[in-house]
């Protein structure tokens, strides 16, 4: 197997809750108030719609707001990988991932870890240069029992509801959180910071329709059956975790485009901006982000109001305006 490649589970489409729009020639992230179910095409005008948006868009009167799903894994870790991201916006490059007590990072010298103190407390974190980041793998269907669709977030909210949703369901099942029937759905909510207009995130319930019962002997059941038919459950949990643990980063290079695009839309005046005006010139060794940040790793940290500044932002609320959303935000979910 090639080492420092993260074997992920294979995709077949993505789920979202926004586009990429056209404005002033960039392409800048919208929200909705409703799921997208993609395939892995797109064209100039977007990502290519998987046949499922449609079949379950109709049964819903055209809002896709409830998706029926299955997870891959008992295992909560597995199925919703959250982390600290920082990428290079020039490069697309994933340069540190962190966990707020350590972190993997990209320097001159090669791949190192290092103390994360979690993005409030980051020199290299301002002016929201690293956000939290995570990725969702579901089952939507039954023709591939090991083929997934992704839901990549950089929200709080559907972050920290996803994990907590995850972590109560495998404890009441008995660890039998792959063979729960599970809904993934949209919610709405309004903040003071919002300024009442909604927020939305994601979150994962019991199906329309079925009782916690219902869906508790529903896993047992299915639970039995994969032990009859010999589906070894523990088995594929230990070589996803093998797989993840292959790679520093678990972005290819060619996904990191598009969740650069989509997430890190905007270059503020962070290190990473700082770095990529820096390069190039009369140098003989050109000036990296790598290399900046390794050298800004070694200042002394912002103060705690400069941090707030640069961090103190939410999930983008519905029907906001540009002078109190700025293009980066206008995705987070």
């Amino acid at each position: 197997m090639l080492k420092g490649l993260a074997i992920t589970p294979p995709i077949l489409g993505r789920i979202t809750i926004g586009k990429l729009v056209e404005n002033n020639g960039k392409r800048l992230p919208q929200k909705d108030d409703q799921f997208t179910i993609t395939s892995q095409l797109q064209t100039k005008e977007g990502w290519i719609r998987h046949p499922l948006d449609e079949q379950l868009r109709s049964a819903q009167e055209g809002k896709l707001r409830q998706i029926p799903i299955r997870l891959l894994f008992s295992d909560p870790d597995l199925n919703l990988r959250a982390e600290y991201a920082l990428f290079d916006r020039k490069t697309a490059r994933p340069l540190c991932v962190g966990d707020g007590e350590q972190c993997k990072r990209r320097t001159r010298d090669g791949m190192e870890t290092l103390p994360c103190p979690a993005p409030e407390a980051c020199p290299l974190a301002q002016g929201g240069a690293c956000k939290p980041y995570g990725r969702l793998n579901v089952l939507i269907g039954d023709d591939d029992p090991l083929g997934s669709f992704i839901f990549r977030t950089t929200g709080f909210n559907s972050i920290r509801t996803l994990a907590a949703r995850l972590a109560y369901f495998k404890a009441i099942s008995g660890n039998r959180l792959a063979t729960m029937p599970l809904e993934l759905r949209l919610r709405g909510k309004s903040t003071r910071q919002s300024r009442g207009t909604a927020i939305f995130y994601v979150d994962i319930t019991l199906r329309e329709g079925w009782s916690l019962e219902d869906t508790l002997a529903e896993a047992q059941r299915l639970d039995e059956w994969h032990q009859q038919t010999g589906f070894d459950q523990k088995a594929l949990d230990r070589a996803a975790k093998a797989g993840f643990a292959n790679g520093a980063f678990e972005d290819s290079a060619e996904e990191s485009a598009d969740v650069v695009e989509e997430f890190y839309p905007d270059i503020p005046h962070t290190a990473a901006a700082q770095a990529s005006e820096g390069q190039g010139g009369s140098h003989a060794q050109p000036v990296t982000l790598a290399d900046k940040l390794q050298a800004k790793s070694q200042q002394q940290p912002q103060t705690n109001a400069d941090a707030e500044a640069s961090t103190g932002e939410a999930d983008t609320p519905q029907g906001s305006n540009a002078q109190q959303t700025s293009p980066r935000q206008a995705k987070r979910a």
